[in-house]
C-alpha cells in the first residue's frame, strides 16, 4: 500500500464493501425463508431476465421488480417481505469511516467522489441509515459528488461509467485513484488511466489513508 496516493489529487470510492459493510449470506437466508429452494436457480432466473441489472440502471421501479421477483417465488411473498430480504444484505457504515471520508472533504487534501452499483430501494435504506445515525442527509454532505448507477442508467464495470464520472467532474485519470472490492469493476477504470486499488476483506478503508 506503500505510495498508494503518490501523485493522487482525486480519490473515487466504491461503496458496498468498501464504505458499507455488507453481508450476502443474509440475503440469502432471507430469500430462503421465503421458499426458495435453490438460491443458484434463483439468482440464475432473475439474472438471465436481466431484473437486477435492468433495477441497477433505474430501468424499470420499485414495483416491476417486486413484481418481476414474486414470479420466482411461492405464491404469497409480500413487497414488504422481499423489500426486507433484499436490504438484509445492508450492514453497517462504521464510524470510523465516516470520520474519515468527512475529514477527507473538510481538509480539501484530494477531491473525494463515491461511484456506487445501487438502486432506489437500497439508496433509500442506507441513506435513511446515514441521516438517523450520523444526521448526513445525503451523501452528498460527505463527497464532492456522489454518482449511483441507478440516476445514471450506467453501472460498473461498463467503461461508459468511468467515462462519465470524468467529464463531468474534469478529472486526470492519472490523478484519480479508484478504491473497488471488486476486481471486475476495476478493469473499466484502469483501461482509461484512472489508478486502481483493490481493496480486500483484510484491510480496511481508512488503512490507506495514515494521518
Amino acid at each position: 500500500m506503500k505510495d498508494i496516493l503518490k501523485g493522487i489529487k482525486n480519490i473515487i470510492f466504491d461503496f458496498g464493501g468498501v464504505i458499507l459493510n455488507l453481508d450476502m449470506q443474509r440475503c440469502i437466508n432471507e430469500f430462503t425463508k421465503l421458499g426458495i429452494a435453490d438460491m443458484g436457480e434463483f439468482y440464475l432466473g432473475v439474472s438471465e431476465h436481466q431484473i437486477f441489472t435492468k433495477l441497477e440502471k433505474g430501468e424499470i421501479g420499485d414495483q416491476i421488480f417486486y413484481d418481476e421477483v414474486k414470479s420466482f417465488l411461492p405464491s404469497g411473498a409480500t413487497n414488504q417481505q422481499i423489500e426486507l430480504a433484499w436490504n438484509a444484505m445492508l450492514l453497517d457504515i462504521p464510524a470510523h469511516r465516516i470520520a474519515l471520508i468527512d475529514r477527507l472533504n473538510r481538509e480539501k487534501e484530494f477531491r473525494t467522489f463515491l461511484l456506487s452499483n445501487t438502486n432506489a430501494i437500497h439508496y433509500e435504506h442506507y441513506v435513511g441509515n446515514l441521516t438517523k445515525k450520523y444526521g448526513y442527509r445525503d451523501f452528498s454532505e460527505l463527497f464532492e459528488k456522489d454518482y449511483f448507477s441507478h440516476k445514471l442508467g450506467l453501472k460498473k464495470p461498463d467503461i461508459e461509467i468511468y467515462n462519465f464520472v470524468l467529464k463531468d467532474a474534469r478529472l486526470r485519470p492519472e490523478e484519480t485513484l479508484f478504491i473497488d472490492d471488486s476486481p471486475a469493476n476495476l478493469i473499466g477504470a484502469a483501461a482509461l488511466g484512472i489508478r486502481t486499488f483493490l481493496l480486500t476483506p483484510d484491510i480496511d478503508v481508512t488503512e490507506l489513508f495514515p494521518f
